[in-house]
């Protein structure tokens, strides 16, 4: 596909240029060649990356396309790498620490896609362990040049990292993340193998160790109190999670009326669920209810699996092409330590690696009520994020590596899987009421971060006729009393929650923004094709774009239809 020059050639050189700049995100990607290297997370390595970036996005503007897919794939990566670049200049990247993605994650959970089949695979593994010291420093260094510039974290921030850390390290009683890791090497590696995996595991959990140490002790000092970003840097954030220019006001107003929208209707199935009951009254019930009970952590693995493996299943050839390679996916639990919540790991290239849906649950738990939980299995899975990702990355035909690896956006990414969730609905998967109330629970609690992020983040006005606070100002402290007396999700995944929007600005309103605007994409389309209009047709072609910005995604669906 791609030629000696032109706009696919700079986007699939870039891909490689930048693994080997960042080779946790080409483990993470599935580039080969890496699995032995950790990125360089110091003010050096930042400035590498974007240096390397503005190379790329100068050369993608100078080359004039050749054809339709590089015009589509010129405006992907202008688009995407632009603010990369953007946030850089900021000087919002080298700073980055909150609870749920950064550095000081990614470190461990690159660990969690690496294949552990052979001696030689546990010998890559023994050399990536090595560097985990030098990774932190890195961090370390740039969070307190991020601090000199006045763009330190927040201290909420700063102290709940401390606290994953502390979990990775084993200082909370509980075994370290890599004492378990390196403990599943059995006798068929040799021994002095082993001995320097357990050297490298210590080493690395002492390096999680000194960094918890040195954030409660040098940053946290430093680190702002307040959460709340503010207009400017929200605004910059925004973008970059949705690839859209939203109206923030606008966006928060729309935010309160579909949560009332949903609230409503939520009402609605309770109602059926428990005549007079409350949204909280039938979820307790439903929590009762021996019907959607799973025990224990292997049983909640078994029960994604099968629902997951029933998913594809049925939904293949029906309502989506779904090729050979994306029929298997993974279901885990996390290992303990990160935010509580479901997330997806995409398949490598060839698909050796398979895409992986992962469970985070609390390490105490036991108990899980799944009527909460089916509609996320199809978020996370099919027709959700594997459907999606997968798929791009199965377009090697049509896309390039940037288009299928790298483009990425949270707005689209997540605003497919919550769109996902709803068809699901429509196609029937969810007559069961106890299941229908958890997609709504879960929509309910997605519109309630539109409202709760930007509120918090620009502390806006609580309007009249909300029945909350009216009249006052959004803190942190509000965020958390709405989101535990007006949803009815989990009261631990809450609490994270907060800590999540106020670490990650910009990030949570991308779900819900995104499912809105690819309803509106699709209605702009079904009224161009008017009785030609094939939902399926939509699907696929939509789906093997690729990754892009939300503006993006409606200015190429425009182009094919």
């Amino acid at each position: 596909m791609a030629s000696t020059e032109g706009v696919h050639n700079i986007c699939d050189q870039f891909v490689d240029d930048f693994a080997a700049a960042d080779p946790v995100s080409a483990t993470v990607m599935g580039v080969a060649g890496y699995d032995d290297q950790l990125t360089d997370y110091s003010p050096e390595g930042y400035a590498a990356r974007a240096a390397l970036a503005k190379r790329a996005l100068g050369a993608i503007e100078a080359v004039e396309p050749r054809d339709a897919g590089e015009r589509a794939a010129k405006a992907v990566f202008a688009e995407r790498v632009g603010l990369d670049v953007e946030i850089h200049e900021a000087g919002l990247d080298i700073g980055s620490l909150n609870v749920t993605s950064g550095p000081v994650q990614d470190i461990r959970m690159v660990f969690d896609l690496m294949p552990l089949d052979t001696t030689e695979q546990w010998g890559t593994l023994a050399a990536r362990l090595a560097k985990v010291p030098d990774a932190l420093d890195g961090v370390r260094a740039s969070l307190l040049a991020a601090t000199r510039a006045g763009t330190a974290p927040a201290l909420r921030q700063v102290s709940k990292v401390a606290e994953q850390a502390e979990t990775w390290a084993g200082l909370h009683g509980m075994t370290g993340y890599f004492d378990t890791l390196v403990s599943g090497a059995d006798a068929n590696v040799p021994e002095s193998l082993r001995a320097e995996l357990r050297e490298g595991a210590r080493a690395a959990q002492e390096a999680y160790a000194e960094l918890a140490g040195f954030l409660r002790a040098e940053l946290a000092p430093l680190a702002p109190t307040k959460d709340a970003v503010g207009e400017d840097v929200y605004r910059l954030w925004s973008r970059y999670f949705t690839g859209a220019a939203f109206d923030l006001r606008e966006a928060y107003e729309w935010g309160w009326a579909e949560f009332a929208r949903v609230e409503r209707e939520a009402q609605e199935v309770a109602e059926r669920i428990k005549p007079g009951a409350t949204l909280a009254e039938a979820a307790a019930a439903l929590d009762a209810d021996d019907r959607y009970s799973v025990h224990g952590k292997q049983g909640l693995e078994q029960w994604m699996q099968n629902l997951s493996d029933d998913a594809l299943k049925s939904l293949r050839g029906t309502h989506f092409d779904i090729p050979d390679d994306l029929m298997a996916l993974e279901c885990k639990v996390a290992p303990p330590g990160g935010g509580v919540g479901a997330y997806y790991t995409g398949p490598n290239e060839d698909f050796s690696r398979p895409g992986r849906m992962w469970w985070s649950v609390p390490a105490d738990k036991e108990e899980f009520s799944t009527w909460r939980e089916v509609s996320t299995v199809y978020h996370e899975g099919v027709p959700g994020h594997h459907l999606q990702i997968a798929t791009a990355v199965h377009q090697a035909d049509t896309l390039n590596k940037f288009q299928r690896l790298m483009a990425f956006t949270s707005g689209h990414a997540e605003g497919w899987a919550l769109y996902a969730e709803r068809l699901m609905q429509d196609l029937g998967y969810l007559g069961d009421d106890g299941n229908l109330l958890g997609m709504l629970d879960a929509h309910l609690f997605r519109a309630a971060r539109v409202v709760v992020d930007i509120g918090m983040h620009l502390e806006l006005e609580i309007p009249e006729g909300t029945g909350f606070h009216e009249g006052e100002r959004w803190t942190p402290e509000l965020g958390l009393e709405f989101m535990l007396t007006r949803t009815i999700t989990d009261a631990d995944h809450v609490r994270d929650e907060i800590d999540r929007y106020l670490g990650w600005p910009g990030q949570a309103p991308a779900y819900k923004l995104g499912e809105r605007m690819w309803l509106a994409a699709r209605d702009e389309v079904r009224s161009r094709a008017g009785a030609a209009f094939d939902l399926k047709d939509f699907h696929t072609r939509a789906l093997r774009l690729g990754g892009m910005g939300l503006d993006t995604l409606r200015e190429q669906l425009a182009e094919l239809y």
